[in-house]
């Protein structure tokens, strides 16, 4: 027997738990996060996911377009619109005028530094409801899944440096 009193023999189990984590964490997440009151939040998807990779620093194009399975052409299209938009510029890092970089225009760093302040805070006032010792197991059960997602991937091989030491640095928050 297992602590959730069935044999350990129980194949439908693990599929059964997938199912329900599955089904939770995009619910937490809309919980958790349905805070943006700003420009950020007008953005489209792809945009706001390009804005939420550039928050962590200047990216180049070819990357950005790799990591959100969108083509060069797509990518592109995406960039112009956040430049109209005065949320992003293209650099030309160093030497290589061929590699076109996106980092955040200041205007776009301090909109997305307030959408990230407006989560802090959010999740800071619903971990207010949880006793300390729920808010450590919350934390460390969530960094276990986090090293458990990196281990899957690495294993499929579909994993980017950039994605280990980005999931990494976040899980050590």
């Amino acid at each position: 027997m297992n602590h959730y009193g069935s044999s350990v023999t129980d194949k439908k189990r693990p599929l059964a738990e997938a199912k329900t984590i599955a089904s939770l964490l995009p619910a937490i997440m809309r919980q958790l996060f349905a805070v943006d009151d700003h420009l950020a939040a007008e953005l489209p998807l792809a945009q706001l996911r390009v804005c939420v990779m550039l928050f962590e620093g200047p990216r180049p194009m070819s990357a950005l377009s790799r990591e959100l399975g969108v083509s060069l052409s797509a990518m592109t299209q995406i960039a112009d619109r956040l430049e109209r938009t005065r949320m992003v510029r293209r650099v030309a890092p160093g030497d290589d005028r061929r590699v076109r970089c996106l980092q955040l225009t200041p205007r776009g760093q301090k909109i997305m530094q307030l959408r990230e302040d407006d989560r802090v805070r959010h999740v800071a006032a619903v971990l207010e409801h949880l006793p300390p010792k729920s808010r450590e197991t919350v934390l460390a059960t969530l960094q276990t899944l986090i090293h458990a997602c990196v281990a899957t991937r690495e294993q499929d091989g579909d994993f980017q440096e950039h994605d280990y030491h980005s999931l990494a640095s976040k899980a050590l928050r």
